[in-house]
């Protein structure tokens, strides 16, 4: 197993600094009109799926921060299995983080937009694709430039 040491990964935001603000001003946009929460359980989901331990250590913390649950939080992972724990609407925001964290491998069913579809107005629907297509470049960046997760260091 080949060890990874971040000395030698670039730091995007000093390389590719138009490039980062551009994300950083599509992760707000994103936000907008969405509920705080809804974006960190969305956040969370794919940073799990992603196996980005420095994007769910930050929005674990954001999460608790704003007032999130400890129990909520740590059934995101199992959320089909703890669906009381999770509104329809966040269920349907999770199901579809998932279809699109994961697009390669079933691409996203009908069942699964429909099913958001069906709990988000199109401009929020917008929104939460917008804010999961946002978390996947994060943890893409994150994982790629060797981020670590605990550190103080924002994005």
């Amino acid at each position: 197993m080949t060890t990874n040491t971040t000395a030698s990964r670039v730091n995007f935001a000093a390389a590719a600094p138009k490039a980062f603000k551009a994300l950083i001003g599509f992760d707000a946009a994103a936000r907008e009109g969405l509920d705080p929460a809804l974006v960190e359980l969305i956040q969370i989901r794919s940073s799990q799926l992603n196996g980005c331990a420095y994007c769910l250590h930050m929005h674990v913390s954001d999460a608790r921060k704003a007032g999130e649950d400890d129990l909520r939080l740590h059934m995101v992972a199992v959320w089909r299995e703890a669906a009381q724990f999770f509104s329809a609407k966040e269920q349907a925001a999770l199901a579809l983080t998932e279809a699109v964290t994961l697009v390669a491998a079933d691409g996203v069913e009908d069942e699964v937009y429909a099913q958001a579809a069906a709990q988000f107005d199109e401009a929020e629907l917008g929104h939460v694709l917008a804010i999961i297509f946002a978390i996947n470049t994060w943890n893409r960046l994150a994982i790629s430039t060797g981020k670590v997760a605990g550190t103080d260091e924002r994005r």
